[in-house]
């Protein structure tokens, strides 16, 4: 589930199509198109109905987070030993409730295309760093400015993360990225 409530709603009529663009981009974080922001904008697109389903739901928040560290540890334990994969890191002073669970590789996109070809989806969350969005073009950052966020933004690979991802699902996973990391070496994978 990729939002807490239902859906979304709210209104705004125009007859000028360029009010109506910008208030769709302001409604979306000022994203003019997925992860590229060219005006600030913001996430209120919350109604009473929305927030009736988020009331019910609060009940078993709880249980899901608690899920998703589970889910997260066992994730954890199979990319301990994969150098070529950086897991998450949780500092001591908190706890994640992973809502992504998201690792680091140097050919992210050779991964994500393997792993569809296998049936399992991922996502790269966000692929564009604040400082390179158009609507902060004006802090007058270029590609290069801040070389460590990019190579992060570029390696990025949200791996598959709910409260009901069982084990099993979760071995698929772990076995196809794998493969994918040794196919990505040139390496065979030994086989099953």
């Amino acid at each position: 589930m990729t939002s807490g409530a239902a859906g979304v709603g709210g209104a705004v009529t125009t007859d000028d199509p360029e009010v109506a663009q910008t208030v769709r981009m302001l409604r979306d974080h000022g994203q003019s198109r997925k992860y590229y922001h060219d005006l600030e904008g913001y996430n209120g697109r919350l109604d009473a109905i929305q927030a009736a389903f988020l009331r019910v739901k609060l009940r078993h928040l709880d249980g899901w987070n608690a899920a998703r560290r589970a889910a997260a540890a066992r994730y954890n334990d199979a990319f301990a030993g994969m150098s070529d994969v950086i897991a998450p890191f949780e500092p001591d002073f908190s706890r994640s409730v992973y809502h992504l669970y998201v690792v680091r590789h140097p050919q992210r996109d050779r991964l994500a295309e393997e792993l569809k070809s296998a049936g399992i989806f991922t996502g790269f969350h966000y692929p564009v760093p604040v400082h390179l969005q158009n609507c902060y073009r004006n802090w007058n950052y270029r590609t290069g400015s801040l070389p460590v966020t990019e190579r992060a933004a570029a390696e990025i690979l949200s791996l598959p993360m709910f409260p009901g991802l069982t084990p099993h699902a979760q071995q698929r996973v772990v076995t196809a990225l794998r493969t994918a990391i040794d196919s990505a070496r040139g390496v065979m994978a030994p086989s099953a």
